[in-house]
Parts: C-alpha cells; structure tokens; sequence
C-alpha cells in the first residue's frame, strides 16, 4: 500500500521544487482520507469534487484541489494556515495522474485515521531519507524516538518539544499513552518549530493523529512561544552544533553559562532545563561532543549541570542511526526530582542496534527494552552495574573525569564469558586455533604470490 503511493508521488517529480514536494503530496494524501475523519468537510472540498474525471477538470484541477483546501481550513479552525493551497501553478496533467492513483489505492476497513496516520508517518520518512542532510530538519528516526519515549514514560501533563520538526515526538507519545490505556486527553502538547513549511507538517501530523496541540511558529531562542510553561515531559531533537542561532548574552535562561556564539549545544540544553516543572524529566538527543567538549566554556556549564544534580542519564549511541548526519549521537536525560540524588547513570549502546541495509541501523524492541529497562531499575533503585553496558556513578566518581560524560570512561569493559571450561583446556584450544589461523594465513599469503607472479608474466 505505501510502496504504491510512494512510486504514486514520483508522478510529480521534477515538475515542482524539491523543497515543496513533500507539501504536494502530504496534502493530497491528508484530503483524500480526511473526509472521514473528525473534520468537517464543506460541500464541494470532498477528494470526490475534487478529483472528478478528465473531461470534467481540464486545466482546472489545481484550482479546485487549492479551492478545497481553502474551504477545509476555514471549516476547521484548527488547521487555519496550515493546508499547503500551491497546486494551480503545477503540470496539471502529472498532477491529474497522481490524482487518480491516489484515488484508486483502497485501505480495507481500517478507519480514517489509522489509515492516514500510517501514511502520514511513512511518507515523513520517505522524504526524511531522500533529502539526506536536510531531512534531519524535521524527522527523527523511529527507534530513537520510541527509546525517548521507553524511558520518560510520558503518561500524563504536559508535553513539550522547542523544535518539534513535523511531530513525530508527540505522536509517539501518545502512541505510548494509548498503549498502556490511557487516552488522548491524559497529555497536553506544546511546541515551536523556526521552520514555518515544517511547522506545517506538523499542524498537519497532529491533525491526522487527532491530537490537539499549541504548535506555535518562532524561532525559539530569540522568541520564547510558551513563556512559563512548566513541562512534566520534554523530548527534543535540536540541530546538532548549530552555530547560525540568536544568542543574548543576557538572557535568563542561561543559568549555568552563557553558551558559545558558535555552538548552540548548551543553548538548547538549558533552555530544556527552564522549562522544566518541579517534578518534569526530559530527554534531548546531542552531539557526541557535548559530553566531553570543553570549548568556550562548554566544559563549565556541563559541570553546573552535573553539580546541580540536573543530570540523571547519559546514553551513547551507535553510529548510523541518523541517515542525515555522520555526527554521532547521544541522549542526555534530566530530572528535577531524581530518585537518586547525587547519581549519574551512564548507558554504553554503541554496540547495539540492527543494520537494516548498508548506511542505516535501527534499534530494535529489544534494543530499546533493554537500555530503558537499565533506566527504570536504576530510577527505581533497584540497580546492579553491568560492565560494559551501564554504570551508576556518584558526583566524586564524575569530578574525577573532569566532569566528562561520555560512558565509555565508565562502564568499564565487557566481562569475557568462559564458562566453565578449565584454564588447561582453553589455551590448548585457543593454542590449536591460533595455529590453524597461521596455516590460512600461509596459505593466502602462496596464493596471492602466485596471481602476483602471473599477472608480472
């Protein structure tokens, strides 16, 4: 079903801009199965008005596709401004084709917003891939962001994300809050997105989940959306070392230093940290050198972070989780009221995960149960350190790394499992392995000689 819509939208390829290519095809896929949904769908902007046949629409389509769109938004004040009305200036014939495929895709009995929701979220990661770098902008890998979610455990309040992207965050918290049967009004959700088209996908991707939100357009260091909000949940995937950011020197949200004007590493961490309520828990996904960096002052306020105990989890990450950057990642978690004051659990993932082809890897279920399992036993104080994989460590045991984060300086090396073989008896074995490895060795080494000596002949 995907796969046919997604070679569907290839219709419209190289007769639109790249960069508006996601809007065209995200806002036919939203009109089309939104008709029976819970919006209000004036007379005439149904998907069949819009899409009659050939004879019917020529040269008028696009018109009629912009005019729908227009009478859907003024139907339903939640989408105002929010439904993409760029479809009158396109090759009309292409558009007419990617009409009709659409129209002739059925969903079986799956109601609205399953259907969409399903679409939505695969069409996100479609363009998320084929814009490479630029995709990062506004999409977050799914593994990572349901490992977020594992650990923070968002049931109820108020939910908050500075740079929301298209939404994949709060979609997935209330994935969580329905999985473990709450309901949709047990979480209140608040974000800000620079970026207006993608804070468009964003109106629109909570629309399609049926999630009511305060989704506000500004650039959230230098106009702050939701001043006083105190956040029982926050989940944030900044650009990584952006150095192109509004920066006062003043600002109070700087508490534990002024960030560098080069890097707004710290800028996004504190500002998380101020919105943060008296008992809210966040989880922001970093460049790895946010835990080690001591650049213009990086290292300090790391350091006041620590010391004011804000700091409750560090997790390094594989590589290639995030196709759109080769930056490797980690997550660094908060906590206002931590269980275990004066602690600081460190979480070594780098060697988890699933290849899913030759450029990308996934968390898996167990993956991701595995290291939000170590969490909870540790926030629960039921905690035992597994070399290699986790370690709780105390403020003496940090200020010794010099406030550095990074889990490999503390979670040691993997115990070797030798069962219970005799001493005597592993190295004899090891002995004849090692030997045999010799013998290959010699005799590639013959073989490669002998190629050698026939391609000089």
């Amino acid at each position: 079903m995907d796969e046919v819509l997604w070679k569907a939208a290839a219709k419209l390829r190289g007769s639109v801009d790249a960069a508006q290519y996601k809007d065209f095809v995200l806002g036919l896929v939203f009109l089309k199965y939104v008709s029976d949904g819970a919006f209000l769908i004036p007379d005439g902007a149904r998907w069949t008005d819009v899409a009659a046949k050939p004879g019917n629409r020529e040269g008028s389509l696009g018109e009629r596709i912009d005019s729908a769109m227009g009478a859907v938004m003024r139907a339903n004040p939640s989408l105002d401004g929010v439904l993409p009305q760029i479809f009158a200036g396109v090759d009309q014939r292409r558009l007419g084709e990617l009409v009709d495929l659409i129209g002739e895709v059925e969903f079986g009995e799956r109601s609205a917003r399953d259907v969409l929701g399903e679409v939505y979220e695969y069409f996100l990661e479609k363009f998320a891939r084929a814009e490479g770098k630029r995709g990062g902008e506004f999409y977050t890998p799914s593994s990572v962001v349901k490992l977020l979610v594992e650990i923070l455990e968002p049931f109820k309040g108020r939910v908050y994300d500075p740079c929301c992207g298209s939404g994949g965050m709060f979609v997935q918290a209330e994935k969580f809050v329905l999985s473990h049967r709450g309901g949709l009004d047990d979480i209140a959700v608040y974000g800000q997105e620079a970026n207006e088209r993608t804070w468009r996908l964003a109106r629109m991707n909570l629309a399609v989940h049926e999630i009511a939100g305060d989704i506000r357009y500004a650039d959230t260091f230098f106009a702050d959306a939701h001043p006083g909000l105190a956040a029982d949940h926050i989940l944030a995937n900044p650009p990584f070392n952006m150095s192109d950011w509004y920066r006062d020197p003043g600002d109070p949200r700087w508490r534990y230093g002024v960030p560098p004007a080069g890097n707004a590493n710290f800028a996004w961490m504190q500002h998380v940290v101020s919105k943060l309520g008296p008992h809210g828990r966040a989880g922001v996904v970093m460049a790895n050198g946010s835990m080690s960096s001591r650049h213009s002052g990086e290292g300090e306020i790391r350091a006041a972070m620590v010391e004011a105990d804000l700091v409750s989890c560090v997790v390094a990450l594989p590589d290639r989780l995030f196709r759109t950057t080769p930056i490797p990642a980690c997550l660094w978690f908060f906590d206002r009221s931590k269980n275990t004051p004066g602690r600081v659990l460190f979480v070594d993932a780098r060697d988890m995960g699933t290849m899913t082809d030759r450029t990308e890897r996934i968390l898996t279920g167990d993956d991701i149960a595995r290291i939000a399992g170590a969490y909870r036993s540790w926030r629960g104080q039921g905690h035992s350190d597994v070399p290699g994989f986790c370690h709780s460590a105390g403020l003496d045991e940090i200020r010794s790394h010099d406030h550095v984060l990074t889990p490999g300086r503390y979670v040691g090396a993997i115990e070797p499992d030798t069962g219970d073989e005799p001493a005597a008896d592993r190295v004899e074995r090891l002995t004849k392995e090692l030997f045999t490895h010799f013998e290959e060795s010699a005799r590639l080494d013959q073989v490669v000689r002998a190629e050698l000596g026939r391609l000089d002949g």
